[in-house]
Parts: structure tokens; C-alpha cells; sequence
């Protein structure tokens, strides 16, 4: 069984899907995208050099294209303050009183929580804002008055 240049770059564009989904490598996608354009070249009947080089381009151009735009992104805060990660960063608390040390206890979500002063200044009771998580502990700083 003869297989044509055009079905051979198809499979490895299939192989190259295949394997982003199993990894989650994005990059994979754009190096399957210059596949596609390989074969879209066979399809033409241009030769095989036409072919690699139409691969290249489109393929490797796609993936320069990727890492510039994610390199000029700004980088995803800490898990531990982000709130894509942790959905508790945002949320109000009350603080009744703080602890000479700048921790206290507070109630939230129906248990009670250590909570840690993760803001400049002396800390004062009442409405704070929870910016961060460090283990079971609530890291907040006063809430903003409108």
C-alpha cells in the first residue's frame, strides 16, 4: 500500500493533536498547524522541499508567534493569591479583634479560621478583604470603603 505525501502529512498532523492532548502542550497544535500546510501543498502537487518548507514556515512561524504573545503576558500571581486558583481570595471577613502578634480568629464560611495581617500599618477590627491563602490560614488586608 502506496501512501501519498499529502496522507502522510495529515497522519503526523493527527499524531502531533493526538499528542498535545494527551500533554496539554499548546505549542504541539501550532507545529501541527504547519503539518496542515504541508499537506495542503501536497494537495497542490508541489514537491516534497515546497512541501517541508511550507510546513516550516507556517508551523514554526505559528509557534514563534505563540511564545511572543505569552512571553509579553503578565505572569499568574501565586497560587495562593490567585484568584483562578483559590476562590476564597476577594471574600469579606470580619475581624473582631487582632492579637498584639497581628493574627486573629474569625468566622467564615461556617468554621473558624486563623487569619494573618498581610497589610503595612497596625491592624485594626472590622471588614477585611482575604488576599491570600497560606495553608488553612486566611492572609486578608482592610476592605476598601466606597
Amino acid at each position: 500500500m502506496d501512501l501519498s505525501a499529502s496522507t502522510l502529512w495529515w497522519l503526523a498532523a493527527g499524531a502531533l493533536v493526538a499528542a498535545e492532548l494527551a500533554t496539554g502542550t499548546f505549542y504541539l497544535l501550532m507545529l501541527a498547524l504547519g503539518c496542515s500546510a504541508g499537506a495542503v501543498a501536497a494537495h497542490l502537487g508541489l514537491g516534497s522541499t515546497t512541501q517541508i518548507v511550507a510546513a516550516a514556515l507556517l508551523g514554526g512561524g505559528a509557534t514563534l508567534a505563540w511564545h511572543l504573545k505569552r512571553a509579553r503576558q503578565p505572569p499568574a500571581p501565586p497560587a495562593e493569591s490567585n484568584r483562578d486558583v483559590n476562590l476564597d481570595v476577594g471574600e469579606t471577613v470580619h475581624v473582631p479583634a487582632w492579637a498584639a502578634d497581628g493574627s486573629a480568629r474569625v468566622q467564615y464560611r461556617g468554621a473558624t479560621w486563623s487569619v494573618r495581617f498581610a497589610h503595612a500599618g497596625a491592624p485594626a477590627p472590622g471588614e477585611h478583604v482575604i488576599v491570600a491563602m497560606h495553608g488553612s490560614e486566611l492572609r486578608v488586608a482592610p476592605a476598601k470603603k466606597h
